[in-house]
């Protein structure tokens, strides 16, 4: 590979983590750590697993299945699943849930410091503006987006963030405490699941077809070439998110004894910056969050907007980006704390059909066009993921969840649609024998 592709390629590695790397990213893992403590290493290990393995993972899924989007990935299926899945998870992961985050967070996190006790008033709409202004700008430069957030935003964010990630390894803050709730018996799991509020798995499907041409943009690539390419800059992505979320863990598990136990991490990477830099620590702090949360914003919005323009190309890219952005702005001035709480039962409906798309796209080549795994597969996923979601939303089905805690492995961890799905996958594999053989 030429000099001129590997920079290529790091450049879009750059840009995957800054995609990645938006307003969950930096809440969660610190409030992963504290909540914690003593049990860090495994809660760590199971959200890097679904926070960088399978969002990667999905990335590389793209380039292996040679599909042009999570549509046609999903049309594996049935075409009209494509259709609904697909729109489902976009509307998810832009103007109702990850995009309004993107905008809240910053403010919360990175603005409201300077207003010191004072609440909010007319300076969320007017960072809202332009916030949205400035994402709406840069995503009608769609096509220098490797070079806008991969040679820019990324190296800014990766220095600042530094700065806080170093302090905290060279003086520590305080002793890592015994860990609480969840993680006292349950830590790997309870990680495994925080890593699904980073809705990183879902934006992989959509960042990885933005990835991909980024990478067939500046350079002629085979279709094996393509898929190293795109390997090498998912894992530089992977690393990158992998040693900024264990730090992150590290900080937030280090800040119990001086900054006490709060349900928002943004209180702790706020408590912990005006530790070590005192007032400057508010700048710092504001910077990477900031810059973190642009960069998602940015890519949000193009990957939605570009998406409904395919479908609907009555409505031009431009148009679907303004409204998306509009959208958005109103839906992020109700707050964090809304938005996640709306968030989680529609995230643990999808994350399940998501993963279990993911292991039948890597498995297409064994299964050869045999519809009927795919279906029962990921009906079967579909039934117990439904109830999970209506569970996350407060409506309790007692002798139908007692019943899965009882018969399924795992439920009680949010991993009860695996076996379910294995099942479906073979009952569909009997089905597909059974009409070959008729």
């Amino acid at each position: 590979m030429s000099s001129r592709n590997s920079l290529n390629t790091i450049t879009v590695g750059f840009m995957l983590f800054a995609l990645f790397f938006g307003a969950g990213n930096l809440i969660f893992p610190a409030q992963l750590g504290l909540a914690a403590g003593d049990h860090l290493l495994s809660a760590n290990l199971g959200f890097i697993l679904t926070g960088v393995g399978l969002p990667v993972l999905a990335v590389l899924t793209l380039a292996i299945s040679g599909k042009t989007d999570l549509q046609d990935l999903a049309s594996l299926v049935h075409p009209l699943y494509g259709l609904i899945f697909s729109i489902a998870l976009y509307l998810s992961i832009g103007p109702l849930f990850a995009l309004p985050r993107t905008n809240t967070v910053a403010f919360e996190i990175g603005i409201m410091p300077f207003l010191g006790n004072q609440s909010a008033g007319w300076e969320l709409p007017l960072f809202t503006v332009i916030f949205f202004g400035i994402s709406l700008y840069f995503s009608l430069q769609s096509q220098k987006l490797a070079d806008i957030i991969g040679k820019i935003l990324t190296p800014v964010l990766l220095i600042v963030i530094s700065i806080l990630i170093i302090a905290g390894f060279v003086y520590p803050i305080g002793e890592i405490q015994a860990p609480t709730g969840d993680y006292v018996s349950n830590s790997f799991f309870k990680g495994f699941q925080e890593g699904y509020l980073t809705m990183d798995m879902l934006a992989a499907f959509v960042f990885g077809i933005i990835v991909i041409h980024a990478i067939q943009a500046n350079q002629s690539l085979s279709k094996r070439g393509l898929l190293f390419s795109t390997m090498k800059a998912a894992l530089i992505a992977a690393l990158l998110l992998g040693l900024v979320y264990s730090s992150l863990a590290y900080l937030g598990a280090i800040s119990a004894t001086e900054i006490g136990y709060t349900d928002n991490g943004g209180e702790i990477l706020a408590g912990a910056s005006a530790i070590y830099f005192g007032s400057y620590g508010k700048i710092i702090l504001g910077v990477i969050v900031v810059a973190a949360c642009l960069t998602t914003s940015i890519g949000l919005i193009t990957a939605c907007s570009s998406y409904f323009h395919k479908i609907v190309p009555r409505i031009s890219y431009t148009l679907w980006a303004i409204i998306f952005t509009l959208f958005s702005a109103v839906i992020s001035n109700f707050g964090l704390t809304t938005i996640i709480a709306f968030s989680k039962p529609v995230l643990s409906m999808l994350y399940p059909l998501a993963m279990c798309l993911l292991v039948l796209a890597l498995l297409t080549p064994f299964i050869k066009g045999k519809t009927a795994i795919y279906q029962v597969s990921i009906l079967f996923t579909f039934i117990i993921a439904l109830f999970d979601g209506l569970q996350a939303a407060g409506l309790e089905f007692a002798p139908i969840q007692n019943l899965f805690t009882a018969i399924l492995p795992l439920y009680k961890e949010g991993l009860g649609w695996i076996v379910p799905a294995i099942v479906g996958g073979l009952i569909g594999w009997i089905i597909s024998f059974s009409r070959k053989k008729g």
